[in-house]
């Protein structure tokens, strides 16, 4: 049932609820304070809502609690501070205070890849489940958020039944989240649908009433926000398909990238082309390096992998080429660069040895400090393993960059990676970079070589002032 919602109408068959702690609308907990839950968690106090944020990691909700948000995301350290000082917002290491709290348990933990394999790791989930069914002690509603294989929820129900009293008629719900890193407060407060599965009237009732403050405030803006109401298996699978969608539309504009460079085309242009026709659209037709982040790549093979496990291998056999293309797109920077500074390439790759390359970007997108499977980071890595002097510069991913690639070198700026290097390569498409002036870079460079990973500079600009400029897909 899709629901194009207007708060000035009630939802059909949903009806009023009382939430089991007698408060005026539900109290919410969010278990799991990285970067889901912690913005769900502020952004609900800032809708108005009581909300208690927990997570085993005590350095972490430290660092909440005294109004620092241990990841890079636009407008959230405000609101945070703003719904601590409210109290509407706090933060616990505590099962049994997170249980005697709230109403309603959004679990929000991570859900990598398996060491042993493509599925996904549910450790966390389990864990976050367990300890919480354990300290209730009236009803309540447990709400997965977290990205997960088909099945987890009838999971889920099962670790209820056995850790939760029986007669306290604990019950699960799932409700995918949609976050963009760089935009997640707007996604939080302004969400393009909202996705609730559910198995009773009370608790679809109750998830309405979680997400009131979402549909007020759509209606004060003249928004609507659809709101649809399913079964576990549908909810559990929208956020999967999405992601898998994403990446089959991203990796198909770099595999037409890979046609262009040997025929002679570009890319940019036959992506704005096809771009025009409203069946396709341009989002996601950007062709480059290939995507990366903690959701999609490992997402992607989670669902191949229980597809498998479902008997439905054979339908997202595709991913796996997906998956491929999106790789090959890291090793064509490395080629390039051998290309460009005159290095031929043997049958272990390129010798780069005795050159200087800097690296512009290491988050895996603008406007975050998130390296979790980063294309510009794992190019970095490459080069430097092929011989170059790599030299790195991000704006906001330079502490959890050095985490994940020690051995590479970090400047303060980039004027300072720049400074010295036979070639520049633009990994991430930061406005720094984008608004970069090149004449201004030329005088700091030893060679104007540059490689455009992400299609976003003004080659002509560049072209101009002097540098040999090479694009993804361009001739």
């Amino acid at each position: 049932m899709t629901i194009p919602y207007s708060s000035t109408q009630p939802v059909p068959a949903i009806g009023a609820v009382t939430p089991p702690s007698g408060a005026a609308r539900p109290r919410l907990a969010f278990l799991g304070t990285g970067y889901l839950g912690a913005t769900y968690a502020i952004c609900f106090a800032e809708l108005g809502y009581e909300v208690l944020g927990f997570d085993v990691d005590e350095a972490k909700i430290a660092k909440l609690a005294g109004g620092a948000v241990p990841f890079h995301e636009p407008g959230l350290d405000e609101l945070l501070r703003r719904n601590l000082a409210a109290g509407r917002l706090r933060f616990t290491t505590d099962y049994k205070e997170t249980a005697d709290f709230a109403d309603i348990h959004f679990i929000c933990v991570g859900t990598p890849q398996r060491a042993d394999g493509m599925g996904a790791d549910l450790s966390y989930v389990e864990a976050a489940v367990t300890g919480l069914s354990q300290h209730l002690t009236r009803k309540a509603l447990i709400v997965g958020k977290s990205t997960v294989p088909v099945g987890t929820a009838e999971w889920i129900e099962q670790l209820v039944g056995k850790h939760a009293q029986a007669d306290l008629g604990v019950e699960v719900a799932w409700s995918p989240e949609f976050l963009q890193e760089g935009f997640a407060v707007e996604d939080v407060l302004r969400p393009n649908r909202i996705v609730v599965g559910v198995k009773s009237e009370w608790a679809n009732a109750m998830l309405y009433a979680a997400h009131k403050g979402v549909f007020d405030l759509a209606a004060t803006e003249d928004r609507e926000v659809p709101l649809v109401v399913t079964d576990f298996a549908t909810a559990e699978l929208v956020k999967v398909a999405a992601n898998a969608f994403l990446a089959t539309k991203i990796s198909f504009i770099n595999a037409m990238a890979e046609v262009c460079e040997v025929a002679g085309g570009d890319v940019t242009m036959l992506a704005r082309s096809i771009g025009y026709d409203p069946r396709i659209g341009n989002r996601f037709l950007q062709a480059g390096v290939g995507f990366g982040g903690g959701c999609l790549p490992k997402d992607i093979r989670a669902f191949q992998a229980r597809a498998q496990e479902l008997g439905a291998g054979e339908a997202l056999r595709f991913l796996h080429e997906v998956d491929l293309i999106n790789l090959r797109r890291r090793t064509r920077v490395l080629q390039l660069a051998a290309d460009l500074l005159g290095r031929r390439s043997g049958p272990a790759g390129p010798d780069l040895s005795g050159t200087r390359i800097a690296v512009l970007g290491a988050t895996f997108k603008p406007n975050s400090d998130d390296v979790r499977d980063a294309p510009s980071l794992a190019v970095a890595a490459l080069l430097a393993k092929a011989g170059a002097d790599v030299r790195v510069y991000d704006p906001e991913g330079m502490e959890n960059a050095r985490a994940a690639q020690p051995d590479l070198t970090y400047e303060a700026s980039m004027n300072d990676a720049v400074r010295g290097a036979d070639l520049v390569c633009v990994l991430t498409e930061w406005a720094d970079f984008r608004n970069a002036d090149p004449v201004a870079l030329g005088e700091l460079a030893a060679g104007r070589r540059v490689i455009d990973g992400r299609n976003c500079l003004d080659s002509a600009l560049w072209t101009h002032a002097g540098w040999e400029y090479r694009g993804m897909g361009r001739p």
